[in-house]
């Protein structure tokens, strides 16, 4: 007699929980905001927001899933992990999803050059708003030739982050 425990099972016809459809993307965006809690010294600031890239990368690849309101919840998130002013991601990142949402209504089709220049013009949109709001608060004298590294970094490392996100993407789909 065969041990029912140890009989195939078939993934054929199952579907991945609700969860798992939902909440990945959303705890993959927040643990990139997370990351700025760890404890890196630097004269500058050079860490790329890991949670703007992981936000850009879930929009861009799969655009379906979530409205542009998104924004507030892991915005406020974000401010509160980075230390920003509380709701200058809130407002940078939903005025990002929006213009996102009007050039993709706009557009026949797009190809991953044009998601990279998208995203580009979110990161610099994000990352002097960013400074601007920060600059607003009474966040010390920082100026735009400081992040602009920091700005190259990130749009550089974009693809990167897309690569990883199709496969967390994969394996969130999978049964």
């Amino acid at each position: 007699m065969i041990d029912p425990h140890l009989q195939h099972v078939p993934r054929l016809g199952r579907h991945p929980s609700r969860f798992r459809l939902t909440g990945t993307p959303v705890i993959t965006v927040m643990l990139g905001s997370a990351i700025t809690v760890l404890p890196v010294i630097a004269q500058a600031p050079v860490m790329p927001p890991f949670g703007l890239l992981l936000l850009l990368s879930w929009r861009l690849l799969r655009p379906e899933l979530w409205r542009a309101w998104i924004g507030l919840p892991l915005g406020l998130f974000d401010d509160i992990m980075s230390g920003q002013p509380i709701g200058s991601a809130m407002f940078l990142w939903t005025v990002m999803l929006i213009g996102i949402d009007a050039i993709e209504h706009r557009m026949v089709w797009r190809s991953y050059r044009q998601d990279w220049l998208i995203a580009s013009a979110g990161i610099i949109f994000c990352i002097a708003g960013g400074v601007f709001f920060a600059r607003i608060t009474g966040g010390g004298n920082i100026k735009l030739q400081l992040v602009a590294p920091q700005m190259l970094w990130t749009v550089l490392l974009f693809p990167f982050v897309v690569r990883q996100c199709a496969r967390i993407d994969r394996w969130r789909v999978m049964a």
